[in-house]
């Protein structure tokens, strides 16, 4: 099986909670009531996207990233809080 990774953008919103979008899943829109929950729906969302298309032929996109250097980071804790990031190997 091979593995997928997205990009997603999650985006405060004023009223409480998170909007999350993945960028190369037009469309692929979710929203989560604290960054926990956000992140939660956001692998939900996607999964339920991917499995979708695959059920219906269509190709599955990849994200495509532009960057000079791409590092993938671990979340250790919520936003807001002093808690560093740990880069992944």
């Amino acid at each position: 099986m091979k593995t997928l990774t997205y990009r997603i953008h999650l985006t405060p919103e004023p009223e409480g909670g998170y909007t999350v979008t993945a960028p190369a899943l037009q469309g692929c829109v979710t929203w989560g009531r604290d960054y926990e929950h956000a992140l939660e729906m956001a692998h939900e969302a996607i999964e339920l996207y991917i499995s979708s298309l695959a059920d219906d032929g269509l190709p599955i996109p990849e994200d495509i990233l532009s960057a000079d250097a791409l590092f993938q980071l671990s979340r250790v804790a919520p936003p807001g809080d002093a808690t560093r990031y740990r880069e992944s190997p």
